[in-house]
Order: structure tokens, then C-alpha cells, then sequence
């Protein structure tokens, strides 16, 4: 037979002070006030009530003292119970009527609150009711067990069983009396015998449907109440004595036989356990069977507390000749045949843990904290306390079977360190899986899990850990740390999974092109995506794909920003879908070492949009690529903070220095590549065309900022540019400026008859600024001087002296250049001399006839 361990979980408390420490000196016992032999006890409500063959029933403080004791019947109390939802006490006792005709056995109930005085000395609950136990339709019997059931209060239902297998009920209100009565019979005994007594009742609720227990030596029987008439099933054909009945926390009904102890449910016998001996009482106590086995050859008895979840005996000890047994405040108490009372009470959680860790028993431990339902956080010590048992014995893996049932209140740290330590990959692997299964891995975590699979080159269990089986799962870690650590690791198909499992865009792109280089599988991916994400992605890795494939990254970009290649949304001309796509400046930064392709980019998107938002930002760039001598790309890198690292075209800037000083330009570009020039001139014209049509005479306002393409044409000395603007700007000195210092002596007076002709609107003055320019050159320039002289002369713009003034100025030029326009000058003013003189003749002669007439 299997050996029950003992244990002691229990111990006898001081019970004359309420149960406080333990083993007193002075053993408790009923209070001396109490002088009748006690037949019946019933616990609730914080107090006992005990009833005697004397009539009396005493109610027992938590110290047992008597609270106040008063005559209940006038015979003897043959059972009582104190119930649960309301403060009464309901009784069966013997009045002694001396009157033969009716039955002297009555049914009491009553009040606890309410008390009065019955004299000076004594005190009396009131009596609620009284009700003759037997009638003429229920013949008197002796009456062996009792029990009542609380319904919705004031109902009641109370059961009586006798003698002769009869069982007599009593439904209602009982203190109004609105009660019916009916009776149930067991089943006759098989051998045609005299019925058998019932030795024990007990009631099952299970919703609305009420059903009762009944025993008696030889059977079990069920009877379902909540169906008229009531319904009987004999669950077994063994039953038990008085005393050796009880129902559990469960509602299973327990008996107790000499050789094992009987679990029943609705169904019929339950679980049996096997322990040997008469049982004298049988109780139910927090999840523990209560047994006092009395042995047949020295007749004396013995307290067992059974853990029937854990198979442990919680307390075994002798007990004398016991009367009652009761649990009342938490204790079990038991009242002796002398009135002495035992008090035994279980010790706190704590003690019995620490009892049991002594002995190395933390299984036992660890299914004692699960069966009492403790926290969770002391299940987990105990737990860990085993762990560690299990860690110093070497026995790793069932250590850390032990651990990973801590997860979720132990520090994962305390774990992870002891089987670094001790170089427990595996283990340490099933503990990090365990954490992530149960989401509460750190990044550490992660990283350290996927370590662990990468040292044990464990392809298997990494796919296991990143790829769900239906591919669908919730994703249990942090995506760039797996990542980061795949990368690492070398796993980076592994690392590209994750990454477009999450969503993770960039993520993905940069182990494509940055680890694999797989760059028209990035650019593949790319255009899968969403707009907004593939913008995104561009932007970010965009430097890369136009370094290695540019061309295709344009034709990328130039979907994303005309939608050309989805017809269903194409816009046309609508503004404000133009928001609500990527502008093209969004990525200028991308092309800073590719000013080739950013070029081409913006030239192919201003042909398919007319009229984006950002047209000025565009064509500024533009303007800057076309005007610069080379395509470094100098002011939009530094503009956008990045630095120049193009070298291909370092020779440029010298062009551009050459070119800037007007006098050494062209020997400078004869030295230069025939394609880099050819180059540069293409894209001046591309320039100066932009310049035009981005500023016809229709419109007030350029399509470009003109401060910045003044300072550009400037800068690259991009001289067509500036007259362009400055023209436009009807700044006409500055475009007299620019032929002066190109010393275009042709242009500029090409220039000042367009820009200074009066007729058509022009700035006269602008003679006398290219006269004075000549007078002041140091240089030989007859025939220049004699045609400006000659539109001098016809606009009359600079009187003759300060044309003489201006051109003495200049040494290499004689009087015979001003020679022919001073003598037209000369006769010009004579004859205005001359016809001045005339009409002063004419005016004379007048006013003398004038004179002679008045």
C-alpha cells in the first residue's frame, strides 16, 4: 500500500484565548455553566452552539466562555444548527408534554438578535416558532440525523431523518408557518430486512435544482427535490454509521467505512480512498478530509488531516474519546466526552514552505502553494527555490524546466546569468524562447536568443523563431534588433524576412543594398510599394541606387512624381492632386554625386507636368545645372549640407575661372576635352532657352527666382544669361556693362541702338554713357566713335562741348574724327544764329511802325 508522507501542518492552538500561540498550559473545555452532557454542537456566525440532555443550548465565544446559555426544550437538545445567511439558531428537541396523545418532539427556530430577559440572571433569544416534529400523517420514529438548508430567506428546507429510512421535510416560511411537509423513503434493504436508520443527510444545490444526500449502514440514495414527486436513484449499496458523514467543498457527498473513505456525486461513487479504520467522524475543512480513526485493538483514536490533492497526511495526531467535531474561526475543534476541547489550527503558508524546503520536498512544496491557490509571486519563489536545488545538484535541465515556470514575476536577468555561467547554451536557448512565447522579451533578449542560435548554427530553430509556420503570426520580439543581429550574423535572408514581415521598408532596402547589393531586386521592391512608402524608401537609400543604377531610379522617381505609370490616376493639369504626390525636389539630394541624371530627372518631369507646385525650386536647379561650367554641383550640396566629393569634372572650375575673365577663355577651353566643352556650351543653351520660356512678355513674373539666376550667370560669367535678365529688368546700364567689360565694341552699340533708340521707347543716355566709355578707353577707336557720334547727333543727347571734353580724354584719337561732326555742328548753330538775327530784324521793324501810327 502507498505510504501517505506526514507532515505537520497543523497545530494545537491556546484555544482558551481564541486560538492565539500555541500549546497552551490549561487545556480548554466546555464552560463549567454548562452542567448537562453535550449531544449536539453546530459552528457559524462566529460562535458554537452546543446542546445538552438537560434542554439547555450555550452559545461559545471565540475563547469558549459562554456568551449566555438559555432552556430550549424542557427534556434535551437532540440536534441544532446555527445558520449561515441569518443570525438563527434552528433546534429538535424533547419538551417531555405530559400529555400521552401528542409527541413531545419539536422544531424550534430561534432569533439570536433578538434577546429577552427571562429574570434577573438568565437571557433568552426570541423563540420565532415551534412545530410538532411528527403528526398523524408522519408517524413518530426516532429521529438519527438532521440538516437544514437556507434558501432565499425567510425559506427554508429541512431535513429529518429516522430510524426506520423515512426522511420527513419541512419547506417554507417557518416562522410565519406557511410551510408543506412531505416524506422520502430509501430503498427497502435487499434482504427484505427491517428499513435501516439514516446515520446522514447532506443537501447539493446546483442552481435551482436542489437534491439531498441520504445514508444510512447499507445505501446511498438520491433524491432530486426539484421534481414532483421527488425522484429517487440509490447511488451504492455500502453505506456507514452516525458521525462518518459529511459534504465537501464540491458538494460531493463523503462517507467513511472501515476500509476506505467514499466520494459520491450525482452520478454515483466518485473518488475512493483508501484509509484503513473504523471512522468515528468524518469532516470537511479548507480542501482537507478530516478522519478520526479510532483503532479497534487499543480504542484509541487518532486525528488524520488529509491532503487528498497532494497525497500528503497534513497532521495525524491521538486524540481521546471524541463527541464532536466542529470548524469554527478557522480551526477544527474538537469537544471531548469530558467537555474538554481540542483546538487545532493550520499554520500560516510560510511555515509549512520552510518546513518542507528543510527536507528538500519542493515538489511537494510546489503542489502545495498550486492546490491552495497562493499568488502567483510565491508560487514563483518556490518555484525558483527548487531551481536552484535543481542548479547546485547539476541537474540543468530540470533546473531550468523549473525556471521557466517562474517567467513573468522572476527577473529574466537572474535566470540568464547562472546558465551564461555555466555555458548552458541549450537550456538558456529554452528559456529565451520561453520569454518570447509569453511576450515579455527585452531587446537583450532578442538579441541574445538569436546569438545563441547563430553559435549553434541552428538554421532550424531560427527559422522556427522568424518565420512562423503559416507565415502570418504575430511578430513575438523586436524587429531591429533580430535585424540587426541577423545582419551581423551573416542570416541575411533571415534579416530580409523580418523586415518585410514588419514592414519594416527601409530596413529591408538596406540589407539589399547595403549587405547583398542586389540592386534591381531593391528597385523591384521599391516599386511595389505604396507611393508614400516608396518615396520614403528613396529618399533614404536613393544615393545608393542612382550610384549603381541610375537610369532606373529616374524612371522610379518619374512614376512616383507624374503617376505615369498608373492611367487611372493620371491628373493632368489638377493642383490639388499635385500636393498629394512627391515633389521632385523632395529627392535633389539624392543625385549629389549624379548632377548628370538629377538633370535628366527634372527635364523629363517638367515635360510631363506643366504646372507643379514646385516649378520655381525646379527650374532654379536647373538653371544652376545648365549655367555651371561643370556639373559638381557646388551650391545645392552645400545648400543641403553635404559636401563635394566630385572630382570628375576638377578641371571645370578652371573653365569657369577662364571663362569669368573674358580675356583667357578661349584659350583655356581649346585646352580643355572637346566633350567637356561641347557640354558645356549644350547646356548653356538649354539655360538660356530655360531663362526665356520661364519669362515670356506675357508674364509679370518669372518662373524662377531672379536674384539667383543674376547670381549664377554672374558667377559662370554666362554672359547671354545676364543680358537676358538685365534687359528684362530694363537695367540698361548693366547690360552696357556687360558688352564693356566682354569689350564687345560691336555688341554694345548694337546694344545702345535697340536699348537707346527714343522712339521705341529706349534710354537716350545711354550714348553718353558708350561716349564717355570711349572717350576714357586708351585705345584707338575712330570708327566706333564716329557712329556713335552720329546717333549722338541725331538724338542730340550731349551738347558739343562736353562731346569735345570727353573725347580729348582719350589720346589716340585725332580732331579728324570729330572733325566732320563739329563742322555740321558749327553750321547748325550759324544758321541758328542767322535766323535768330532775322526774326530780331522782324521784331525791330514791327514795333517802329508800331510806333509812328499811334
Amino acid at each position: 500500500m502507498y505510504q501517505w508522507r506526514k507532515f505537520e501542518f497543523f497545530e494545537e492552538k491556546a484555544a482558551g484565548r481564541g486560538g492565539g500561540g500555541g500549546g497552551g498550559s490549561s487545556a480548554a473545555a466546555v464552560p463549567a455553566e454548562i452542567a448537562g452532557r453535550v449531544t449536539c454542537c453546530s459552528g457559524g456566525r462566529g460562535r458554537v452552539a452546543v446542546g445538552c440532555d438537560d434542554g439547555t443550548v450555550g452559545l461559545l465565544d471565540r475563547g469558549f466562555r459562554l456568551s449566555y446559555g438559555f432552556q430550549a426544550h424542557a427534556a434535551s437538545v437532540l440536534f441544532l444548527q446555527q445558520l449561515k445567511q441569518r443570525n438563527v439558531l434552528v433546534t429538535v428537541g424533547d419538551d417531555d408534554q405530559s400529555s400521552s396523545q401528542s409527541s413531545a418532539i419539536c422544531l424550534k427556530v430561534f432569533d439570536l438578535d433578538k434577546v429577552q430577559e427571562e429574570g434577573s440572571s438568565t437571557t433568552a433569544p426570541f423563540c420565532v416558532q415551534i412545530l410538532r416534529v411528527f403528526t398523524d400523517h408522519f408517524p413518530q420514529a426516532k429521529i438519527t440525523s438532521f440538516m437544514v438548508l437556507e434558501e432565499a430567506p425567510p425559506i427554508l428546507l429541512i431535513a429529518i431523518g429516522l430510524d426506520n429510512g423515512f426522511i420527513y421535510c419541512i419547506k417554507g416560511d417557518i416562522a410565519r408557518e406557511r410551510i408543506t411537509r412531505f416524506k422520502l423513503q430509501v430503498e427497502a434493504a435487499s434482504d427484505g430486512s427491517t428499513s435501516l436508520p439514516i446515520t446522514g443527510l447532506g443537501f447539493r444545490v446546483e442552481g435551482q435544482a436542489h437534491q439531498l444526500f441520504a445514508v444510512t449502514p447499507s445505501s446511498v440514495t438520491l433524491f432530486n427535490l426539484h421534481v414532483q414527486p421527488p425522484r429517487r436513484q440509490t447511488l451504492d449499496q455500502i453505506g456507514c454509521q452516525t458521525n462518518a458523514v459529511a459534504m465537501s467543498d464540491r458538494m460531493d457527498l463523503i462517507i467513511g467505512r472501515p476500509e476506505a473513505v467514499y466520494f459520491y456525486e450525482v452520478d454515483g461513487r466518485g473518488p475512493c480512498w483508501a484509509f484503513d479504520g473504523e471512522k468515528k467522524f468524518v469532516g470537511w475543512f479548507r480542501g482537507y478530509l478530516l478522519c478520526i480513526i479510532e483503532d479497534q485493538r487499543t480504542q484509541k483514536g487518532t486525528l488524520n488531516v488529509y491532503d487528498l490533492k497532494n497525497r500528503l497526511i497534513a497532521h495525524s495526531m491521538p486524540v481521546g474519546d471524541v463527541s464532536h467535531l466542529v470548524c469554527e474561526w478557522g480551526y477544527i475543534i474538537l469537544i471531548m466526552a469530558d467537555k474538554k476541547i481540542m483546538c487545532i489550527g493550520e499554520k500560516d503558508m510560510e511555515s509549512k514552505l520552510d518546513m518542507l524546503f528543510k527536507k528538500n520536498l519542493y515538489t511537494i512544496a510546489i503542489n502545495l502553494v498550486q492546490s491552495q491557490q497562493a499568488d502567483p509571486a510565491s508560487t514563483a519563489e518556490v518555484l525558483r527555490k527548487y531551481g536552484d536545488h535543481l542548479y547546485g545538484k547539476q541537474e540543468y535541465d530540470e533546473a531550468m524546466s523549473q525556471y521557466i515556470h517562474t517567467i513573468g514575476h522572476l527577473e529574466p536577468s537572474y535566470v540568464i546569468q547562472k546558465f551564461l555561467d555555466a555555458k548552458r547554451i541549450y537550456n538558456l536557448t529554452n528559456y529565451l524562447e520561453k520569454l518570447h512565447d509569453r511576450g515579455l522579451a527585452s531587446k537583450d533578449h532578442t538579441t541574445l536568443l538569436l546569438n545563441c542560435y547563430t553559435k549553434l548554427k541552428d538554421v532550424e530553430k531560427l527559422n522556427d523563431f522568424i518565420k512562423d509556420e503559416d507565415g502570418i503570426g504575430e511578430i513575438k520580439f523586436d524587429v531591429e534588433t533580430a535585424i540587426r543581429v541577423c545582419r551581423a550574423a551573416g542570416y541575411h535572408e533571415h534579416a530580409m524576412f523580418v523586415a518585410k514581415k514588419a514592414g519594416r521598408h527601409e530596413l529591408y532596402l538596406k540589407i539589399l543594398l547595403e549587405d547583398l547589393g542586389r540592386y534591381d531586386e531593391a528597385l523591384q521592391y521599391i516599386s511595389s510599394l505604396e507611393a508614400n512608402q516608396a518615396g520614403l524608401t528613396v529618399k533614404e537609400y536613393g544615393k545608393i541606387l542612382v550610384e549603381h543604377r541610375p537610369a532606373e531610379t529616374v524612371e522610379i522617381l518619374l512614376r512616383l512624381c507624374t503617376d505615369l505609370g498608373d492611367p487611372t490616376t493620371r491628373r493632368g493639369s489638377n493642383s490639388m492632386h499635385l500636393l498629394m504626390i512627391p515633389s521632385p525636389i523632395d529627392f535633389v539630394n539624392i543625385f549629389v554625386h549624379s548632377a548628370q541624371y538629377l538633370m535628366e530627372f527634372l527635364e523629363n518631369y517638367i515635360k510631363a507636368v506643366k504646372d507643379s507646385p514646385a516649378q520655381t525650386e525646379i527650374h532654379n536647379t536647373l538653371l544652376e545645372l545648365y549655367i555651371s561650367n561643370d556639373l559638381s554641383f557646388l551650391s545645392i550640396s552645400q545648400e543641403n549640407g553635404f559636401e563635394n566629393h566630385n572630382t570628375k569634372e576638377t578641371n571645370g572650375m578652371e573653365t569657369a575661372n577662364g571663362y569669368k575673365s573674358g580675356t583667357r577663355d578661349k584659350s583655356n577651353l581649346g585646352k580643355e576635352d572637346t566633350k567637356i566643352a561641347k557640354n558645356i556650351v549644350d547646356r548653356r543653351m538649354k539655360g538660356l532657352a530655360l531663362l526665356k520660356s520661364a519669362w515670356t512678355s506675357e508674364m509679370q513674373d518669372p518662373l524662377y527666382d531672379v536674384d539667383l539666376a543674376l547670381i549664377l550667370c554672374n558667377t559662370h560669367a554666362f554672359k547671354d544669361g545676364l543680358l537676358f535678365l538685365y534687359e528684362k529688368l530694363k537695367l540698361y546700364k548693366e547690360v552696357i556693362s556687360c558688352y564693356k567689360q566682354a569689350h564687345d565694341h560691336e555688341g554694345l552699340i548694337a546694344c545702345c541702338k535697340k536699348l537707346g533708340d527714343s522712339s521705341q521707347g529706349g534710354d537716350p543716355s545711354l550714348w553718353g554713357d558708350l561716349l564717355k566709355y570711349f572717350g576714357e578707353l586708351g585705345e584707338d577707336c575712330s570708327k566706333e566713335v564716329k557712329e556713335v557720334l552720329t546717333y549722338i547727333e541725331k538724338e542730340d543727347v550731349v551738347p558739343p562741348i562736353v562731346v569735345l571734353q570727353t573725347l580729348s580724354k582719350n589720346p589716340f584719337l585725332t580732331l579728324s574724327v570729330v572733325k566732320d561732326y563739329i563742322a555740321r555742328k558749327l553750321e547748325q548753330e550759324s544758321k541758328l544764329i542767322e535766323d535768330d538775327r532775322k526774326s530780331i530784324d522782324k521784331y525791330q521793324v514791327r514795333d517802329r511802325v508800331d510806333e509812328k501810327g499811334d
